[in-house]
């Protein structure tokens, strides 16, 4: 391999490595510049954003972090809902997805805590937000779409995979 060739790929290959050094100190002052208001309870940041609640859970041994919303709870809901949400968590919902947990809807945004940046918070805060907020219409953390079947109430007896199967 060239000498220089070699000098490229060490470089892009070192800074892929990096990390952002993140740390729970440095997670929860980005929350608090974007909270309208916020309570912290040891590894958990509860806050206001837009007059939504917003939790934050940050593990620093583990290298993980969670910033999720509450949405609905889960008997409140149909199954074309569920479906819709799905659908969604492929085509719209991007790096926030829907989940169910203790039968309540959430939106979560889930991501290993060192490699984040400041910007990826700020989005994470406001795809959570917006993912709680189309929930029942676009079912979308942003603009961006992802092409393909996005038909949300389409109907079937068995998911088109296993018929496939």
């Amino acid at each position: 391999m060239r000498p220089i060739v070699f000098a490229l790929v060490l470089v892009c290959f070192s800074h892929f490595g990096l990390s952002q050094d993140m740390d729970s100190r440095k997670l929860v002052d980005i929350i608090k510049r974007e909270a309208d208001t916020l309570s912290i309870e040891r590894n958990s940041v509860r806050f206001l954003f837009n007059d939504a609640i917003l939790i934050c859970i940050h593990d620093e041994s583990a290298n993980r972090m969670r910033i999720i919303s509450p949405i609905v709870e889960r008997e409140k809901l149909g199954e074309e809902a569920l479906l819709n949400a799905l659908v969604a968590n492929f085509h719209s919902a991007l790096d926030v997805k829907y989940a169910l947990s203790d039968e309540i809807i959430w939106s979560v945004y889930a991501h290993p805590l060192r490699e984040l940046s400041e910007a990826q918070v700020v989005d994470a805060i406001q795809q959570v937000y917006a993912a709680a907020l189309t929930f029942g219409g676009s079912y979308s953390s942003t603009n961006l779409v992802f092409p393909g079947n996005t038909n949300k109430k389409e109907k079937s007896t068995l998911p088109k995979v296993l018929k496939k199967i």
